[in-house]
């Protein structure tokens, strides 16, 4: 190349252009180091409900972890928490990061939503932010002691009975059909039919309540209308509930309902916040519970080896295969937060009301934590995964969410031994809070 006439050589490197006196090499850096820090910018795209994040959020939020950990996401103007250690530090450091999100956050809804839908939003962030997980200490505290003794781990044990045979049942009925989807005929009616029996709802209303939670689950997704059908299943719950509530205050029952209404006699909760923990019951228990059947279930099924090993000895691994399905492809994709003062994070200033989410999927495939973190293994132990989360907010339901898992898992194994998924290409809800697949058909021979 000849700038004005002059062409450089090794042995120059400099060159004449418009009168200025240029330096190939330096101008040559300046050039690999621009466009470096521009790959850096742009690779990463920041559009969490693009179909390729949505179908691996493995891939993308790993990458996220590897290369930007504590990463700030200008499209929905929010920080992203990859790690494992840096997740488990923020949940336990409920001072500094509140969960009383919808309550405080300042900033406008994410995804975007329809303007004319923003009373809609407002009266889902009231109903939302009197549920007791958006509530810091000392609150929290409180209303946790009034239903902890419902959901201990020996009171949940006591549900396997009840969940043996609501599979069993669920797994003949589909048997009839002839063609099963796991989803449809299993993964959905069985959380339904605890969680119902939990609240006390009659056979024949079970269907509505499953309406109400479909309803519920479109806070999480994207679509700019979404505030409508969410408020539809708000409004709805609250009609449903408060009769019960009524009863249960002067009938009490051994139902999770009369727990929350003793907290409203005790000053405890406000009628309000009864009707609406009675919703976080139906989506936490429900929503989770399918997805670990779903997303457990296609691993298994992927994943041949370790579905034969489990066949072997299904009573002796069903505790360390649901541990490895809830790390491996975890029900909960994402969990919000809210700085409540400037934090430093691995050079980065979270400042006061920032917006934060963390993302268990690359935090339980953190090749800092596990070994071989991409490979499915039902003998993995111990498993320190954050499924559940972690800290004071550490999830009440999980222990009736793993006694469904294992059931689920070893009737599976029992009587299907040649299980096999139909389709090799799932399909995944476009939600950036749950990891929920459309549907599930299989071939039981």
């Amino acid at each position: 190349m000849a700038v004005n006439g002059r062409r450089p050589t090794k042995s120059s490197p400099w060159l004449t252009y418009n009168g200025a006196t240029i330096n190939l090499l330096a101008l040559s850096a300046s050039l690999i180091s621009r466009l470096n820090d521009s790959e850096m910018v742009t690779t990463i795209s920041d559009d969490m409900f693009a179909p390729d994040v949505i179908r691996d959020p493995f891939r993308y939020y790993g990458r996220i972890r590897d290369e930007d950990p504590v990463h700030w996401n200008e499209l929905y103007q929010l920080w992203v928490i990859t790690r494992h250690d840096d997740l488990v530090w923020l949940a336990r450091n409920h001072q500094q990061f509140s969960n009383s999100v919808w309550k405080n956050d300042p900033l406008p809804a994410y995804p975007a939503i329809y303007d004319s839908d923003q009373e809609l939003y407002d009266f889902m962030r009231d109903y939302r932010g009197n549920q007791l997980v958006q509530f810091d200490r000392p609150e929290h505290l409180e209303m946790r002691k009034v239903v902890h003794s419902y959901f201990t781990p020996k009171s949940m044990e006591e549900w396997r009975p009840l969940v043996k045979s609501a599979i069993k049942e669920l797994l003949d009925a589909a048997e009839e059909k002839g063609d099963v989807d796991l989803m449809r005929d299993l993964a959905v009616p069985l959380p339904v039919l605890v969680i119902a029996e939990m609240m006390g709802v009659p056979e024949s209303e079970r269907p509505h309540i499953r309406r109400l939670a479909e309803k519920l689950l479109h806070a999480g997704r994207g679509e700019p209308d979404r505030m409508r059908i969410v408020a539809e299943g708000m409004q709805g719950m609250l009609d449903y509930v408060n009769p019960m509530v009524d009863e249960r205050i002067n009938r009490p029952k051994d139902d999770f309902i009369s727990v929350l209404a003793s907290g409203e006699k005790s000053g405890v909760f406000t009628r309000q916040q009864v009707l609406v923990n009675t919703s976080l019951l139906l989506v936490a228990g429900h929503e989770t519970t399918i997805n670990l059947i779903c997303n457990g279930a296609l691993a298994l099924m992927n994943n041949r080896s370790q579905w034969d090993l489990l066949k072997t000895d299904t009573q002796g691994l069903m505790v360390r295969a649901t541990e490895e399905a809830l790390r491996y492809d975890p029900p909960v994709k994402s969990i919000q937060r809210m700085a409540t003062e400037n934090v430093e994070i691995r050079g980065k200033v979270l400042k006061k009301e920032d917006r934060l989410r963390w993302f268990t999927p690359s935090a339980n495939r953190d090749p800092n934590k596990f070994e071989d973190p991409d490979t499915f293994d039902i003998t993995r132990w111990p498993n320190p995964h954050v499924a559940f989360g972690a800290g004071v907010h550490h999830c009440l339901g999980a222990t009736i969410a793993r006694v469904e898992g294992q059931e689920v898992f070893t009737a599976l194994a029992e009587r299907y031994p040649n299980l096999e998924a139909k389709d090799r290409n799932t399909e995944y809800q476009e939600s950036l809070t749950f990891r929920s697949v459309k549907s599930l058909p299989v071939s039981l021979d």
